[in-house]
């Protein structure tokens, strides 16, 4: 009994000084510094986005204030100044290659290359039609900005008359003696006194007498009608230069009917075969229901010949043969019927013909 008490004391005894011994063991290890034991923190991924996009430049980038200038209400034939304001919002060089314009706008920039940050002016300078009306043109802006190098502007403006006319078209007539024509009659809407300038027509056919120094809200004209030039321009125009301040010009359409009528203005002869004759009827006409004479008829290329040519109240009938040329593998074929009136007058009739297809 007293033999086993003293292995418990010796045990226990030998335990203590085990456990003091492991405790100054583990006082002698050094420590390490602080960052080097803490442990390392990872990047997020939208981090590591933003670090990225920090080092991608965005490069020239032109940003306009409005895309759209609005003249608003103007007159016809006037001169209007506008612009557009952009700014280099990229982070470099901004270089505009070329500003491609519309009809009757001219564009100016003070120069084509802007830092970033830096602004400029598009000036536009727009000379609006003479018809009236609502007006919708575009200009395109191209630049190396590579999201957008070509940019669309829109200039708007609504063309409202300042001086009213009569007649709005002018209906003239072929007759041996020179007819009455209706009075062109120029009125300012707003009050305002001007001048006329300028009287031009197509091909000189119709001219007006006039005092350019004479100002009045007011004007009756008389047009004098030149026949022979008429007779070589049937359709055109009348333009009046005027001094009104908003309004320039007044722009006439004329016509005249024509002495003659081909109908129908032209042959058509489908489904053409080599060789196989073909006939058509045409009726040449006098639109004033004179008497004439037809002196000679022909074909430029001899493929068309007349049958016959009757007479009637107030022209002729034709019936024609068309004889198809060889077609040596061509698809159509053509020629001109000329009938000459007698006293210098030429009409034409174009004749086109289409080879029959085979399968």
């Amino acid at each position: 009994m007293r033999c086993n008490c003293l292995i418990l004391v010796f045990f226990i005894i030998n335990s203590i000084l085990l456990l003091q011994m492991g405790c100054q063991e583990q006082a002698k290890v050094p420590t390490e510094p602080e960052a080097a034991i803490a442990a390392p923190q990872e990047v997020t991924g939208s981090e590591k986005a933003e670090a990225k996009q920090e080092t991608i430049k965005i490069g020239p980038k032109i940003t306009f204030e409005d895309v759209v200038y609005d003249f608003g209400e103007i007159g016809p034939g006037t001169k209007q100044s506008g612009k557009f304001k952009f700014t280099n919002t990229g982070d470099s060089l901004l270089k505009i290659t070329n500003v491609k314009g519309c009809c009757g706008a001219v564009t100016k920039l003070d120069k084509r290359e802007y830092l970033p940050g830096e602004s400029g002016l598009l000036k536009v300078e727009y000379q609006s039609r003479v018809q009236a009306g609502l007006i919708g043109q575009q200009l395109h802006v191209n630049s190396n900005d590579k999201t957008k190098p070509s940019i669309a502007l829109t200039i708007k403006a609504n063309i409202v008359p300042k001086v009213s006319y009569e007649p709005k078209r002018l209906q003239l007539l072929l007759e041996e003696e020179n007819p009455s024509y209706p009075n062109i009659t120029l009125t300012s809407l707003d009050g305002k006194l001007f001048s006329i300038n300028g009287f031009q027509s197509t091909g000189n056919c119709i001219t007006a007498d006039y005092d350019p120094s004479v100002e009045a809200t007011k004007f009756v004209l008389q047009p004098n009608v030149d026949m022979a030039s008429l007779q070589k321009r049937l359709n055109g125009i009348i333009q009046i230069n005027l001094t009104h301040p908003e309004g320039k010009s007044i722009i006439i359409p004329f016509n005249a009917l024509p002495k003659f009528k081909i109908s129908p203005p032209q042959i058509i002869a489908f489904n053409a075969e080599e060789g196989k004759s073909m006939t058509r009827k045409i009726w040449v006409l006098n639109n004033y229901g004179k008497h004439f004479e037809v002196e000679s008829a022909s074909s430029q290329n001899g493929i068309i010949k007349v049958l016959s040519q009757d007479k009637m109240k107030n022209g002729y009938q034709f019936l024609l043969e068309i004889m198809p040329p060889a077609a040596e593998g061509k698809t159509k074929f053509a020629d001109v019927f000329n009938v000459n009136i007698k006293g210098g007058e030429k009409l034409t009739i174009i004749c086109r013909g289409f080879y029959l297809r085979r399968k």
